[in-house]
């Protein structure tokens, strides 16, 4: 008799885009669009440049191998990694505008580094 077990265990950080700073847990992991308010205490603050709108996409190989908001996130994982940063279990997007938001969700979802590293959450 032969049995599939199916994993549900995904060990990636999770990203949880917040509307308000406010909504920040204390000591909170930031990666922050420019522009972006801060919660009161974070733990660390990684910041990106918003995107500037082209006609290709955030992040394509002819224009910008990767973007700001994937490298921002890389920093943070490798301050994790290094012991610079406290280790974080999850980490909380702030974003001041849609490109901002846009970019978080095109470096999960388009950015093989970051998307091996990290995952939405909502």
């Amino acid at each position: 008799m032969s049995s599939a077990m199916t994993w549900s265990l995904d060990a990636r950080t999770p990203v949880r885009l917040l509307a308000h700073a406010a909504e920040a847990p204390p000591g909170a992991v930031v990666l922050a669009e420019d522009g972006a308010a801060l919660p009161p205490a974070p733990a660390r603050v990684e910041r990106y440049a918003t995107p500037v709108a082209t006609a290709h996409p955030i992040g394509c190989a002819c224009c910008q191998p990767r973007s700001p908001a994937a490298i921002a996130l890389d920093r943070l994982f490798l301050a994790r990694t290094r012991g610079e940063a406290p280790w974080f279990k999850e980490v909380v997007a702030l974003t001041a505008t849609a490109a901002g938001r846009e970019a978080i969700m095109a470096a999960l979802e388009q950015d093989s580094v970051v998307s091996a590293r990290f995952r939405a959450v909502a």
